[in-house]
């Protein structure tokens, strides 16, 4: 893989027991989806709890050159003036989404509608995801979106009457949902989108916060156009996803006891929970609450030896973010773990299922795999050097994975963590991680 940055590694080492209190970034999935219907809701709303991530910057940036103005008053904060549905300014440049695949999707959707044409870009990495899958949805309502055999970059067509449709999607992705309720509010008619299996439904919480007319239950979600969207004040919460790294690392690490404080616990978010809990883990949730909208609590994990297990394929909607932590954790059980029912890992950040077998393999675990999932053959772990292959999550997995491995684990191609979870490896330090930089 070749990098237009330079790239960064860490080496993880045999380390001691996590303790102690953890807060997480706010929520990437949340953070995107407030920024932009914010920028297109009349008034003025503001964000606590934003992400200070890279992917999420690159859509706040986006939307300053469509003509918001976007206030930054302290660390996590974002005050945003809205323009209105219908108040973007067109852009004089590319829009570039950096690394930010939930970001391009949902834009696509958001600016089908727009009068004015624009053209969406990412980085290396992002220009090689697949991006049909909403692109066919997105014509069959009406707009019109160049790309060379479905990859970015984006030429969205500005000036098309869209018009409302009702949708099967045969993938259960909440990016796919989300981009075509996005571009139905633009639309004449109703929008409606039906999933093979209920996917994370934020968009659909915070369209309802925005004061647009929605109805959602687990895998359908109806709206119709010509509807405004009101300010409003979000408080966003951490990030399950960003969570899921501690969360693992406590369950395998001997002696750890860790709290995870105010995570977002969005039922359609949370599948590693379940999952983890049925291979024997030991998780309370404690201070249940709400904090814009969702469901938060803390989460209370103590280590706990893990066996492995056949993970239900209706969790794997709910956990598709958080693999690359479970494979680490089915590495460290008893038993063999199976997981099926997840292709849509081979098109994330890097094809999931062959990144973390590769690696797993190169630390002395059996992994097989199959078009949708592997059997991970739990066991002992050695050192060893994997590749990230810049994704950031695999390379935050990996790096619990050299926590309990007999020698050091050089990680490299790390520099895409500031994607999600900037400043990741200095709170992992603090909790008792041994990692440092190479």
């Amino acid at each position: 893989m070749i990098a237009a940055e330079p790239r960064e590694a860490w080496v993880a080492s045999p380390g001691g027991p996590l303790r102690g209190e953890v807060h997480v970034p706010g929520d990437k999935s949340v953070s995107h989806r407030a920024i932009m219907l914010a920028a297109i809701a009349d008034g003025t709303s503001r964000i606590e709890g934003f992400l200070e991530g890279e992917d999420t910057l690159a859509t706040a940036r986006i939307f300053e050159k469509l003509g918001v103005r976007i206030e930054v008053p302290g660390a996590s904060t974002r005050i945003v003036h809205g323009v209105g549905l219908d108040g973007l300014q067109a852009p004089t440049h590319p829009l570039d989404c950096g690394n930010a695949g939930t970001g391009m999707r949902l834009l696509a959707g958001l600016l089908s509608g727009q009068r004015f044409d624009s053209v969406l870009i990412g980085d290396g990495s992002l220009s090689r995801r697949p991006m049909r899958r909403v692109l066919d949805p997105l014509a069959r309502m009406g707009a019109s979106i160049a790309a060379h055999d479905g990859f970015p970059p984006l030429k969205i067509a500005g000036g098309k009457s869209l018009r409302g449709i009702s949708y099967a999607s045969d993938i259960a992705s909440a990016q796919v949902k989300s981009a075509v309720l996005l571009a139905g509010l633009h639309a004449k008619g109703d929008t409606e989108v039906r999933e093979p299996h209920p996917t994370r439904d934020y968009t659909e919480r915070m369209l309802r916060a925005f004061g647009w007319p929605i109805e959602f239950s687990p895998g359908v979600a109806r709206l119709s156009g010509g509807h405004r969207l009101r300010a409003t004040d979000v408080s966003v919460p951490a990030d399950f996803s960003s969570a899921a790294f501690f969360l693992v690392a406590a369950c395998v690490i001997p002696g750890s006891d860790i709290v995870l404080r105010r995570v977002g616990m969005n039922p359609r978010r949370t599948g590693l929970l379940r999952v983890l809990r049925a291979m024997g883990a030991h998780v309370d949730i404690e201070a249940m609450g709400e904090q814009g909208g969702e469901a938060v609590a803390d989460l209370h994990v103590r280590y706990a030896p893990l066996h492995g297990i056949d993970v239900p394929v209706d969790a794997v909607p709910d956990m598709i973010d958080e693999f690359p932590a479970l494979f680490v954790a089915a590495a460290c059980a008893s038993g063999t773990t199976r997981v099926r029912g997840a292709a849509e890992l081979r098109v994330k950040e890097s094809d999931r299922i062959a990144t973390m077998a590769s690696g797993l393999r190169s630390l002395g675990i059996a992994v097989e795999e199959t078009e949708d999932g592997a059997a991970i053959h739990g066991g002992p772990l050695r050192g060893g050097h994997v590749a990230s292959h810049g994704d950031h999550r695999v390379a935050m997995a990996f790096a619990i994975a050299g926590q309990v491995c007999d020698g050091e684990v050089q990680v490299c191609d790390t520099a895409n963590v500031a994607t999600s979870f900037p400043a990741f490896d200095s709170l992992a330090r603090s909790t008792g991680f041994a990692l440092r930089e190479s």
